[in-house]
């Protein structure tokens, strides 16, 4: 395994302009932390898949506090650092001001979209692997009850929700879906205590599986479901490891590839909007070991059915940022 150089802190930010090899990548971690378990851990899975097939460096981040956002952005292209990796739709709007001062750094936004020409931004459509899911959740549950617990309240894990939603209905027309979220800061994807709290709530209004789209937070979203025996479903990365044979699946939203594919096209890149869907492999649901015995054939099949129907355009998932609403009562 080949080993990343990887700075923490404000510390790190200060030495960024130190040492730095043309034309090595650079990635820069949300609030939440590398290893979240989840969204900023695939974006590193990815970034590690790249450093191990080439035998290659990167520089990697992870921030502390909001203030540092612009600051690592463009230390990493004072120092030369290409292409500059980031994830997360709140570095938006300090890219844009940096992007348009480095002209020749070629950048990459996940989860966000700034309209330069030096820019790649890589978007998912979460809402599909979302809808699978919740067509699982439809099915394994035996109260007719399943909830969701979302990081920060926006328009991004809303979709998260609504396709959930709409895949819980198609499954099981009985179904009720309670939604919340953690909170409307950046805080909220870091809280498992939170986290924990509002699945308990859940659970106590007849919730007997929930999906957990919150980062860090989900960490405690998921222990909670294994305290009170209800099942869970992770997001992002792969989290039926995390508690084998109660995490009923993971949506999954391949953020590794799009670091990867970044990292492996390098400063000539084609840049502007990408998305990542269904049909192209960006989002999907996990089955391994640990779930196997939980998916059941007629889920399976269900399963099969739903993933054929989108990848083909005869299904359409609805995505909340389209109108900012949401057909399926989760508002």
């Amino acid at each position: 395994m080949k080993l990343t150089r990887t700075l923490l802190g404000a510390t790190a930010v200060a030495a960024l302009t130190a040492g730095a090899a043309w034309a090595e990548p650079a990635l820069i971690y949300d609030l939440g932390g590398k290893f979240d378990k989840s969204f900023n851990e695939m974006a590193y899975t990815g970034a590690m898949r790249w450093a191990e097939e080439t035998g290659m460096e990167f520089r990697d981040i992870e921030l502390q506090s909001e203030t540092q956002r612009e600051q690592a952005i463009r230390r990493f292209a004072e120092a030369g650092y290409n292409p500059v990796v980031m994830t997360g739709f709140s570095m938006a709007t300090p890219l844009e001001v940096v992007a348009a001062d480095y002209p020749d750094t070629t950048f990459v936004i996940i989860d966000g979209v700034v309209d330069l020409p030096n820019v790649r931004s890589v978007l998912f459509a979460e809402q599909e692997g979302s809808y699978l899911v919740g067509m699982a959740a439809g099915l394994a549950t035996e109260s007719n009850t399943v909830s969701f617990v979302g990081g920060m309240d926006v328009p991004l894990i809303r979709a998260f929700a609504c396709g959930y939603a709409q895949g819980a209905h198609a499954a099981n027309a009985d179904i009720n879906v309670i939604v919340n979220y953690t909170g409307t800061t950046p805080a909220a994807w870091n809280d498992p205590v939170r986290g924990s709290e509002i699945t308990a709530a859940q659970i106590s209004q007849g919730s007997d599986v929930v999906f957990a789209a919150a980062g860090g937070t989900g960490v405690g979203v998921l222990q909670r479901a294994v305290d009170d025996g209800i099942l869970s479903i992770g997001v992002d990365s792969n989290q039926n490891y995390l508690h084998p044979g109660q995490v009923l699946t993971s949506m999954m939203k391949r953020v590794d590839n799009a670091v990867f594919d970044a990292f492996t096209a390098g400063p000539e890149m084609e840049t502007g909007v990408h998305v990542m869907n269904l049909q192209s492999g960006g989002v999907g649901w996990a089955l391994d070991e640990n779930n196997d015995a939980l998916i059941t054939q007629e889920m399976r099949d269900a399963l099969a059915a739903a993933e054929a129907s989108i990848a083909s355009g005869e299904l359409a998932v609805h995505d909340y940022r389209s109108d900012n609403t949401c057909p399926y009562s989760v508002e």
